[in-house]
């Protein structure tokens, strides 16, 4: 099954700090994102129902953007941007994530689930 890429964009009141400590600090990614995440430096593993992956932060822009490199899938990564809209100042939150090629809209599905349970920490 072919690996495709895919974006999808969710729309916060909270500002782009705070959206940028909910992607990059394990106490606040735990809250919305994986049950259990632990680092060293700038190796993450992120665990969910018994299941890990493993990960290397390679970008870190303060309150813009946030990217992981999966360890065992090279040429995948998850990305977290972060910016503001110049008609109505909310704060976006662009996610880069990977799937199968027919899975695309249960992943984007997914990350619907996780924004929504995000947006009840960070004040939306």
């Amino acid at each position: 099954m072919a690996r495709v890429q895919f974006q999808t964009e969710f729309m916060f009141k909270a500002s782009p700090s705070i959206i940028y400590l909910f992607v990059t600090q394990p106490t606040t990614i735990i809250r919305w994102f994986c049950d259990k995440v632990d680092n060293v430096g700038d190796h993450y593993t992120f665990s969910w129902d018994g299941d890990s992956e493993e990960a290397t932060l390679i970008i870190d822009i303060e309150d813009e953007m946030v990217k992981y490199q999966w360890v065992d899938r090279e040429e995948e990564f998850l990305q977290f941007r972060i910016y503001k809209t110049d008609i109505t100042n909310e704060t976006i939150l662009e996610i880069t994530d990977f799937c199968d090629d027919d899975e695309v809209q249960e992943q984007k599905d997914i990350w619907e689930v996780y924004i929504k349970k995000f947006k009840t920490f960070c004040g939306g």
